[in-house]
């Protein structure tokens, strides 16, 4: 997984009806609006520290960080802006979108001693899972292997994987997968240490589940379609659940405040997005149809509203962000 979409983000921009999928930023301005208000309010309240920097995980097309920062710079927060981005194509399109906006290829090198107010939407989902699998002979990790044909298929691994199954877990029955992200955990576990030393808050927005569960979340999107995970390697979007329970867990342990979770919708509707869609379509009477779809596919149950969840964390001594918990 973790090749393939290293290859997969290296050779293209993904998004967009000519790419493979569309994020909630490029359904609506209302979005990233939305999320900017949300950090420059708990930044007031948390006394405007001085020196704040805006981080985006994975940050798309920049989209989301030039609507995030309009609506900061109206409250008078105008932070540098660094942004966590391995893709070349992906790159320019931010460069172009955000102009002065630095570049790290992963968190580690992001500035110390700053309160940071980051943003990771759609970021978790597309890195590498791990799998476990109960079998007749115990747990083992679930592999890619080669059928008599030479195509891909999953196989059971022949070392034993016992041990580090959770012990609630560990008699479920046969064919029960259960599956981790050690690498969420590890970039979660820099960003909470870095909270809690630096200050600042961070919210992260992808479609995963709020409490633990078993089976493969493992799927792979190309042209807006659902297609074989291991069909065309390197050529469609390799995303699994994200476990937001999981991440909740590590943040806390390293120090990190977990200010809540939610679903989209709730978030957004907490946050005021009816009264932002009817404040544009006021002011653009011939798009008010557009507008009002853009709101419902964010907010609906049966559109992002309900699949999507955010989780919210934060230096101890932070206040309470709206809308999680």
């Amino acid at each position: 997984m973790g090749e393939s979409n290293a290859h997969y983000y290296a050779a293209r921009d993904p998004l967009g009806s000519a790419g493979d999928f569309t994020t909630a930023p490029e359904i609506s301005q209302m979005f990233g609006e939305l999320i900017g208000l949300w950090l420059a309010d708990i930044w007031t309240r948390a006394g405007s520290p001085p020196g704040a920097i805006y981080v985006e995980l994975g940050p798309g097309r920049g989209t989301l960080a030039a609507d995030a920062l309009r609506s900061m710079a109206r409250f008078g927060l105008q932070p540098e802006v660094h942004f966590v981005e391995g893709s070349p194509p992906l790159r320019a399109l931010q460069a172009a979108a955000v102009p002065g906006a630095r570049f790290h290829d992963d968190p580690t090198s992001l500035p110390d001693g700053r309160p940071l107010l980051l943003v990771a939407n759609e970021f978790f989902d597309a890195l590498p899972v791990r799998q476990l699998v109960r079998t007749e002979q115990g747990w083992r990790e679930r592999m890619v292997g080669l059928s008599e044909d030479d195509d891909f298929r999953f196989v059971a691994g022949d070392q034993p994987m016992d041990s580090v199954v959770p012990a609630d877990r560990a008699d479920a029955e046969v064919g029960t997968i259960v599956e981790t992200c050690p690498a969420a955990a590890a970039i979660l576990q820099d960003v909470a240490q870095r909270l809690a030393a630096q200050g600042g808050a961070a919210l992260m927005i992808d479609y995963g589940h709020l409490t633990p569960r078993t089976g493969s979340t493992l799927q792979a999107i190309a042209r807006h379609e659902k297609v074989d995970p291991l069909a065309t390697p390197g050529a469609a979007d390799l995303t699994a659940h994200v476990d937001f329970a999981a991440l909740a867990e590590v943040a806390q342990r390293e120090g990190a405040r977990v200010l809540g979770s939610a679903t989209q919708g709730a978030f957004l509707s907490a946050l005021g997005i009816d009264a932002r869609a009817a404040a544009l379509a006021k002011a653009a009477p011939q798009r008010a149809g557009e507008i009002e779809t853009a709101r419902h596919r964010l907010v609906s149950g049966e559109q992002m509203g309900d699949l999507f969840k955010v989780l919210a964390i934060a230096h101890p001594e932070w206040p309470a962000g709206a809308g999680p918990g």
